[in-house]
């Protein structure tokens, strides 16, 4: 038995525990970037304790995006970065950590679209501080960028991106909005249920997903009856969860689909990998040589909904789609596209640690069910 575990060196999870984060910052330098969403009144504070550059994130980073942010942060001479907010900040804040010191271009360390260099200069100090519970993007090492020009998301990668410092607290999503809740947790569990099966699964990462699965479904049906710190709480560990399990273990064809209809689409992260969800679990389970990881999966998913495992992913469809989360072709997805979104997605990096290889038409069925 072979495996190695890549974590940030310091993790802290607790509500209040944003609190320490000036005094745990600090010691990286005087002089940081500071990454936000749209509103930026959680960084506030932040950005009152120390010598630092503010940088508004309001969507998916793009790499036009990426590069305007590049120039701010590069002309402040930052010693750290620090990101607070949902996935998409995250991922801003740790791409900017990256290539701040790169003498290169973006284009030339991006997968699947370029060279894919590895990066030359190491990343500076990346600060994580999720205020979503969804992506575990606070302990993963990488950063999605769209494309708009090419239809596609890609990453940027290397295991000198994992965050230095991780902070979890769950009241910063307490009031999160019941879509962006529904959505964002049915990543945090398909990113957890992913790295179960995944034909690169370790005990390391069994240890952390198995439990986490049932957790997740029981706390976000409790979320979608209403607001509870109890379910939010758990949410957020599942998030870390799933965020330290994909890191080490990688995805499946969940998040492999993602990236290419997110790149199409422009449609949010969460809602499409919760749509595939239960259709790719599905197909999955009948095409995989050993089902035992994957009944076991719907076993699960079947107690929460209250039926059994073969009904189990039509009921969290069912249930997921009566909670407001739209089908594929209401985020605009259209069938004309669906055997090229199947042909790309055969490539991407996710759909390595898949159970079972699907072929070109499971992928259409399993795009034309969700």
């Amino acid at each position: 038995m072979t495996f190695s575990i890549l974590t940030p060196p310091r993790i802290l999870f607790g509500r209040g525990e944003v609190a320490n984060a000036p005094a745990l910052v600090s010691p990286f330098g005087p002089r940081g970037v500071i990454v936000h969403g749209a509103d930026g009144a959680r960084a506030a504070p932040l950005l009152a304790s120390f010598e630092a550059t503010a940088i508004s994130c309001a969507q998916e980073p793009t790499i036009a995006m990426l590069e305007a942010a590049l120039a701010t942060a590069r002309a402040a001479a930052p010693h750290w970065v620090l990101a607070i907010g949902g996935g998409a900040v995250l991922d801003m804040g740790k791409a900017l950590a990256a290539m701040i010191p790169q003498p290169t271009p973006v284009m030339d360390h991006l997968e699947g679209v370029g060279p894919a260099h590895p990066l030359s200069a190491a990343p500076l100090p990346f600060i994580a501080i999720p205020t979503t519970s969804g992506t575990g993007a606070e302990v993963t090492k990488n950063a999605v960028i769209g494309l708009p020009d090419l239809g596609r998301k890609v990453s940027l990668r290397d295991d000198r991106m994992i965050a230095r410092l991780a902070i979890i607290d769950p009241a910063l999503t307490d009031g999160c909005p019941r879509a962006i809740t529904l959505a964002s947790g049915l990543d945090a569990i398909t990113q957890v249920i992913e790295p179960y099966v995944s034909i690169k699964a370790t005990p390391y990462t069994d240890a952390i997903t198995r439990p986490a699965i049932a957790m997740g479904l029981a706390a976000l049906i409790r979320l979608m009856a209403g607001d509870d710190p109890a379910a939010r709480d758990a949410m957020a560990f599942v998030s870390l969860s799933g965020g330290l399990a994909l890191a080490n273990a990688g995805l499946g064809a969940v998040h492999g689909f993602a990236g290419v209809i997110g790149g199409m689409t422009g449609a949010a992260h969460g809602a499409i990998c919760g749509t595939l969800l239960p259709h790719v679990i599905a197909m999955n389970r009948a095409r995989v040589a050993d089902p035992t990881r994957l009944t076991e999966v719907c076993q699960m998913i079947g107690a929460a909904f209250g039926t059994n495992a073969d009904d189990a992913p039509a009921a969290l469809a069912g249930w997921s789609r009566r909670h407001g989360l739209p089908t594929l072709s209401e985020m605009g997805l259209a069938a004309r596209d669906h055997r090229q979104v199947a042909k790309t997605a055969q490539t991407a990096s996710s759909m390595k640690g898949n159970p079972v290889v699907l072929s070109e038409d499971d992928l259409i069925a399993i795009l034309a069910a969700a």
